[in-house]
């Protein structure tokens, strides 16, 4: 079977630093690169940021706004330019391509994330290379990816790509940030992300000034790209090339490794597709026998809730200190567990005055985040 991959590449690539005008070099040479991958029979996804770089630059904006209006409407100039961009560039090379423009809803209703999967692969199965970025111009705060690194490893999740290419501003992961420290020290390879933790890397959020990425964006997404057994890479925008070179072997880049045991489809839509209604924390008990013995969450073991959600709505599960341990869908809403929390499960027929479910989150609803 044909393998597929997916590239991201971000606004700092794109375009010129000092002008934010399109980087045209550097667009026909993705164009080609990734138009090559085609024609040696590899499935190809493009998640392309830009829109609203470029829409600042055909209107003469000195800087990228922040409201999040005037982005929506700035992102309706640019993203028109930038697929007239990658069009020509792609027509040329006789290779077809489609815009796919998402939202987090898009991924959040199950039915609508399976036609985004099944639009996806009858694109691929056309020979057509999907380019896909957030639908700046109707996406709200509480709906958005946030970034187009977010986006493409849930783009390869969804598709169970074989690859992640994440092309930046830099050649690969640094302890610090090489343009600033001069003794950085590159990381070729990541077995494990909580190694990163001990080595305390220096993942600024900030990306450049036309962006929103930065390089803790990019280990987010390395996360989500690996639970779903997809390996990821970190190399330089600017020589899109070394996605042919780092497929024939070359040691170029950062590598994180894939999860040897992925999460299944289901659990990876329930963990990084829905938006969590609320928090619940846990002791120490049901953190354990989540975490260690793979159990169901029980209302006993919730010491706190946080928020307000319906039933099958997904939530976090969090420790006392409040790091994310697990996703799920509750069987109760947040006033009910508000009242059930920290009670047996046969308490809670006399508590709410009608019977329920044993479980608040089934085993089979509930996925592990932090791995």
């Amino acid at each position: 079977m044909s393998s597929t991959i997916v590239v991201k590449i971000g606004t700092s690539s794109l375009t010129q630093p000092e002008t934010g005008q399109l980087a045209l070099s550097t667009i026909a040479t993705l164009a080609e690169t990734l138009s090559h991958l085609r024609r040696n029979n590899y499935r190809v996804i493009l998640v392309s940021s830009g829109a609203v770089g470029v829409g600042c630059a055909r209107l003469g904006l000195t800087e990228r706004p922040k409201s999040i209006t005037i982005k929506q409407a700035i992102a309706a100039v640019g993203q028109g330019r930038l697929m007239r961009v990658y069009d020509d560039l792609f027509t040329t090379l006789q290779q077809p391509i489609a815009q796919v423009l998402l939202t987090r809803s898009d991924l959040v209703q199950r039915s609508r994330y399976l036609n985004v999967y099944n639009t996806l692969q009858e694109l691929l199965a056309l020979g057509v290379i999907p380019v896909v970025n957030e639908n700046d111009t109707v996406a709200v705060d509480e709906l958005k990816f946030g970034d187009n690194d977010t986006l493409s490893a849930l783009v390869a999740s969804l598709v169970e790509a074989d690859k992640l290419f994440l092309l930046t501003d830099v050649d690969r992961l640094y302890s610090a940030d090489p343009r600033h420290v001069a003794d950085a020290q590159p990381i070729t390879l990541v077995s494990n992300i909580e190694e990163l933790n001990a080595l305390q890397i220096e993942t600024g959020n900030s990306g450049s000034q036309w962006g929103t990425g930065g390089m803790a964006t990019k280990i987010a997404a390395a996360r989500i790209a690996s639970s779903a057994g997809v390996r990821t890479i970190i190399t330089e925008g600017r020589n899109p090339r070394n996605i042919e070179k780092i497929l024939q072997g070359e040691p170029i880049g950062t590598h994180f490794e894939p999860h040897p045991e992925p999460t299944s489809a289901r659990k990876r839509w329930i963990a990084y597709g829905l938006v969590p209604g609320g928090k619940l924390y846990l002791d120490p008990g049901a953190v354990l026998a989540i975490s260690q013995s793979g159990k169901s969450l029980l209302a006993a073991g919730i010491t706190t809730v946080e928020g307000k959600f319906d039933t099958q709505d997904a939530v976090q599960l969090c420790d006392r200190n409040g790091n994310e341990i697990a996703r799920g869908l509750v069987n109760y809403n947040s006033q009910e567990l508000e009242k059930i929390c920290g009670h047996s499960s046969s308490d809670i027929p006399a508590i709410l005055g009608y019977e329920g479910p044993e479980t608040v989150i089934h085993r089979d609803n509930l996925v592990l985040t932090a791995v």
